[in-house]
């Protein structure tokens, strides 16, 4: 699970709906979110994003963790 910087939107009810990340020099795009679940991991509310970004041509499934209580994304698998 590695940190990511994202840009989202939020919905008025504070839901984070994410548009797009960065890994070290390389952005990815969230094309389309397939799910969004909530889990609890030791105590920590977490919403995950399953995700499909197109890269050279070819759909590659995602999965983004957002942390409510410190308001972390982490890009979990790729």
């Amino acid at each position: 699970m590695k940190p990511v910087e994202m840009i989202a939107w939020f919905t008025q009810d504070g839901i984070p709906n994410p548009i797009r990340c960065r890994l070290g020099d390389k952005v990815i795009r969230v094309q389309q979110v397939t799910s969004i679940s909530e889990e609890k991991l030791a105590g920590n509310r977490m919403f995950i994003y399953r995700c499909q970004t197109e890269i050279n041509g070819k759909l590659i499934p995602f999965e983004l963790k957002f942390e409510l209580q410190t308001c972390k994304w982490f890009l979990f698998k790729m």
